[in-house]
């Protein structure tokens, strides 16, 4: 990347962030140097996470928020992940098509990106395009994603604040919900709140979050929204930014900064480490002796420890 690229980036050239974007999902080679320009030339803004079931609605109340958003007079960035489908390798887009009533406007960016079945790295290339985003002058981040198991974990790693939306519908699996789903979310939408068992959700979701939340933390606030009807957009918005303001007097968005500044250097280190070790030699070489093995007969952990020394030698 030469310094033009670091420039059009800086003046929220929308066309030379989708190239830049475009290069960290594919793997590109992007040098340490730029990361670190970028790095000097960031907003700091604050990231937001949406997650949550499939078809609880995260992309219209995406679509909603960025409204509210401007409405402030705030610039935003959107990174829409997907899961790619590991038969084509295609992203599964849904319905962002909603958000294109934003296209023409220079104070949003949109982008839907596919997690190539790639969890670990998605956590690892969604912040690296928060902080181009950041350094493009955006103000505010979100980055929406399907809640699938480990991928919302991932992204709740890569935000300042998360939010978990579910519907009514939910609600008949509440109790069996994971004190992990509870530790990831900051806040709680329950979406399409038109619908019946909407506030009995809300009911059980309080009495769960207050039983589960850890002495010492804040307990996630429940939101009700019917996001197509634009109800209780207002209410969120101005609860996300009270958040937002209790967790920067507690000190605890300083903290979630700094692990996940922390977090951020020990997975470079760890890429490094790997990329290092695994040439392309050295795949191919495991890739051969992997496909003659011709029996179960000898343990795995046996075979590994067998192949690992060959590496070595």
């Amino acid at each position: 990347m030469d310094s033009d690229t670091l420039d059009r980036i800086r003046s929220n050239d929308h066309r030379t962030l989708s190239r830049v974007i475009s290069q960290i999902e594919n793997d590109g080679n992007i040098s340490d140097s730029f990361f670190e320009e970028v790095h000097t030339s960031e907003n700091q803004a604050i990231r937001i996470g949406i997650t949550g079931p499939p078809g609880a609605g995260k992309s219209t109340l995406t679509n909603v928020l960025i409204q509210q958003f401007i409405n402030e007079g705030k610039s935003v960035g959107v990174v829409a992940v997907d899961p790619t489908s590991p038969f084509t390798g295609g992203a599964l887009l849904g319905d962002r098509v909603r958000m294109n009533n934003y296209i023409w406007n220079n104070n949003v960016f949109i982008r839907s990106m596919g997690s190539h079945g790639d969890l670990g790295g998605l956590a690892r290339k969604t912040q690296d395009v928060g902080d181009i985003l950041s350094a493009s002058g955006k103000d505010v981040v979100i980055i929406e994603t399907v809640g699938v198991g480990q991928g919302e974990h991932d992204v709740a790693k890569a935000v300042d604040l998360t939010l978990v939306i579910l519907v009514p519908e939910f609600g008949d699996e509440i109790q069996m919900m994971k004190a992990g789903l509870i530790e990831i979310g900051d806040m709680f939408v329950i979406n399409k709140s038109d619908r019946e068992g909407a506030e009995r959700l809300a009911q059980s979701l309080k009495s769960m979050l207050h039983t589960f939340t850890k002495k010492g933390k804040l307990e996630p606030p429940v939101f009700n929204t019917s996001a197509d009807r634009n109800e209780g957009i207002l209410d969120l918005y101005n609860g996300m930014n009270e958040l937002l303001k209790v967790m920067e007097k507690e000190g605890i968005l300083i903290q979630k900064q700094l692990d996940r500044h922390r977090n951020r250097v020990y997975n470079i280190i760890q890429d490094r480490l790997l990329k290092k070790f695994w040439t392309q030699e050295q795949l191919d070489h495991l890739e051969i002796s992997i496909n003659h093995l011709d029996t179960t007969q000898t343990s795995p952990h046996e075979v590994a420890t067998s192949l690992l020394k060959k590496a070595h030698e």
